[in-house]
C-alpha cells in the first residue's frame, strides 16, 4: 500500500485484481481496517468493474464489500452484487427542517420524544398496519407518489428525495411470496439496530450562503430519520443470493459473499428490479414516519415540518459518469456510502441545482451529525460517492461485553440528551463508544472533498428500537 496524501492511501492492481482500489483514510486507522482493506482488494477483482475501488472515511468490514465500499461497474460488461448493497437495501436518511429555536422547544422535549415514541413503532419485529396487496404492489412500484396518494405527505416532498422517491425499473413479480409477507406489516416502522429519530439542535454553521439557501440557521431544531427497507429488504437480498449462488457456481470469486450475477442478465435484471422495490419500500418507509413526525409537530407546536433531503446510503444505481473523457452509464454500487452529485447534475432538485446536491451523515446517539453537498470534485475521485456516517468501531457482540448500560445512560444524561429505546440492548450495541470519531470522519470527508460542510447538528432527544 502506498500514501498518496495525507488522507489517500493506494493499493496498486496485483494478483487478480483488475483495477486499483483506494482507501480515503489516515495513518492510524488504516491500522485498524485490514480485513476492510482485504475485502476491498477482492472487490477489485470482480469483472466489468471500472477505474478502481474506494474506500469512504467511514469504512469497516461488512458483507461481501466493505461497509463504506464504493465501485463502479461497467453496465454492459459488468456485474451487480447483494454483497455490494447490504441486506438492509436503501438504509437511508432523511433530514427535516422546523420554523422552531431551541428555545421553543427546550421545555417540551420529554413530551415531543414520549409522543413521538407512542406514535412511530420502533424495535425488533415492529409493526404498523398492514397493506393489502394492490396498495403494497402500488407503494414498491412506485414509491413515495403511491404513498402520498394515499395521504401520507404533499406532492411538494417528491422533489427533496433522491431520484423522487422512487427508482425504476421495480416490479412485483421479481420479489418472493415470503418478502410481501415480512414487507407487509413493516412500513412506518423504525425497526432496530443502528436507526432512529433524532431531534437535532444545529450548533455550527461552516457555510452561511448555502445554509440560508437550505433554510439552515444555527438553534434551529431539525428531525433526523435514519431507516431502510427492513425485513422486506433483507429477504430479498436473501433470496437472490441463494439464486445467484444456484445459477453461478462455477464464477472466480475471492470471496463466496460477493456473489454476484452479470448485470445484462435475466437473473441480474431480476435482481436490480427486486432491489429498487425494496428501495422505494424504504423511501417510502420514511415518508410515512414523516407523516408521524409531521403529526407531533402539529400537535404540540402547530407548525410545519419540511424536507431538507432523503439520501440512499446502500443501494446500486445506474448513472452516468465520466470515464477516460467519455460519458459512460455504470452500476455504481454504494454499500454504506452516500452519492454526492455537484452542482448542476439533472438529478438534483432546481432549489440546490446551483450548489449541489444535499448530503447527510449521521453520528451516533450521543455525538454530532452533519449536513454537507456534493462537489465537482467527488465526480473525479470517486463518482460523486462520500461517507455515510461514523462507521463501527466495535462488533454489536464486543459492544454488549464491555459497556455497561448505566454508564452509557449516565454520559449521555450529562450532556442532556433523552434517550427512548424499546431495548436495552439496542442502547448498548449502539452506544457512543461502539462508533470511530464522527468529526474526524468529516475532517477528512471535507478535507479531500468528497462533499462539503455546510452545517453540525446535536442530539437533544433520541428515540432507538
Amino acid at each position: 500500500m502506498k500514501k498518496i496524501s495525507e488522507y489517500v492511501f493506494k493499493i496498486s492492481k496485483e494478483g487478480k485484481m483488475n483495477v486499483d482500489a483506494y482507501v480515503f483514510t489516515d495513518e492510524d486507522e488504516l491500522k485498524e481496517i485490514s480485513e476492510a482493506v482485504t475485502q476491498l482488494k477482492n472487490v477489485a477483482s470482480l469483472p466489468g468493474i471500472v477505474k478502481a475501488a474506494y474506500g469512504m472515511p467511514d469504512i469497516h468490514w461488512g458483507y461481501g464489500f466493505p461497509i463504506g465500499g464504493v465501485a463502479a461497474f461497467d453496465a454492459n460488461e459488468g456485474i451487480i452484487s447483494p454483497g455490494g448493497v447490504g441486506f438492509d437495501i436503501n438504509c437511508g436518511v432523511r433530514l427535516l427542517k422546523t420554523h422552531l429555536y431551541l428555545s421553543d422547544i427546550e421545555n417540551h422535549l420529554e413530551q415531543v420524544i414520549q409522543k413521538l415514541y407512542e406514535s412511530v413503532p420502533a424495535g425488533v419485529g415492529s409493526t404498523s398496519k398492514k397493506f393489502n396487496l394492490k396498495d403494497f404492489r402500488n407503494i414498491i412500484e412506485n414509491g413515495v407518489k403511491a404513498t402520498i396518494g394515499m395521504g401520507f405527505g404533499t406532492p411538494e416532498d417528491l422533489k427533496f428525495i433522491e431520484d423522487n422517491g422512487i427508482i425504476t425499473p421495480a416490479n412485483m413479480e421479481d420479489i418472493s411470496k415470503k418478502a410481501y409477507e415480512r414487507g407487509r406489516e413493516e412500513l412506518g416502522t423504525l425497526g432496530a439496530g443502528n436507526h432512529f429519530v433524532e431531534i437535532q439542535k444545529v450548533v455550527q454553521i461552516f457555510d452561511k450562503k448555502i445554509a440560508e439557501k437550505l433554510g439552515i440557521f444555527e438553534n434551529q431544531i431539525v428531525v433526523m430519520i435514519h431507516t431502510g427497507s427492513r425485513g422486506f429488504g433483507h429477504q430479498i437480498a436473501t433470496d437472490y443470493i441463494q439464486l445467484m449462488r444456484n445459477n453461478f457456481k462455477n464464477v472466480y470469486l475471492p470471496d463466496k459473499q460477493l456473489i454476484y450475477a452479470p448485470f445484462k442478465s435475466e437473473l441480474g435484471q431480476k435482481y436490480f428490479s427486486a432491489m429498487n422495490c425494496a428501495a422505494n419500500y424504504a423511501f417510502s418507509n420514511r415518508q410515512i414516519i414523516t407523516h408521524y413526525i409531521r403529526k407531533v409537530f402539529k400537535e404540540v407546536f402547530n407548525t410545519s415540518v419540511e424536507i431538507i433531503y432523503d439520501v440512499a446510503h446502500n443501494i446500486a444505481k445506474l448513472e452516468t459518469h465520466s470515464l477516460n473523457g467519455e460519458t459512460k452509464k455504470l452500476v455504481v454500487h454504494r454499500k454504506g456510502a452516500t452519492r454526492a452529485f455537484g452542482p448542476g447534475r439533472k438529478e438534483i432538485p432546481s432549489e440546490y441545482k446551483e450548489f449541489g446536491q444535499p448530503v447527510i451523515i449521521p453520528g451516533d446517539m450521543g455525538t454530532a451529525s452533519y449536513l454537507l453537498i456534493g462537489t465537482d470534485e467527488s465526480e473525479n475521485i470517486a463518482f460523486s460517492s462520500t461517507a455515510h456516517g461514523a462507521g463501527r468501531l466495535l462488533g454489536r457482540r464486543q459492544a454488549l461485553r464491555t459497556l455497561q448500560l448505566n454508564d452509557i445512560l449516565a454520559s449521555l444524561n450529562k450532556k442532556g440528551i433523552i434517550v427512548k429505546s424499546k431495548s436495552k440492548k439496542t442502547i448498548i450495541e449502539e452506544a457512543p463508544d461502539a462508533y470511530k470519531d464522527i468529526d474526524k470522519v468529516i475532517k477528512i470527508t471535507d478535507k479531500l472533498r468528497l462533499s462539503k460542510k455546510v452545517a453540525k447538528m446535536i442530539p437533544l432527544g433520541v428515540l432507538k428500537g
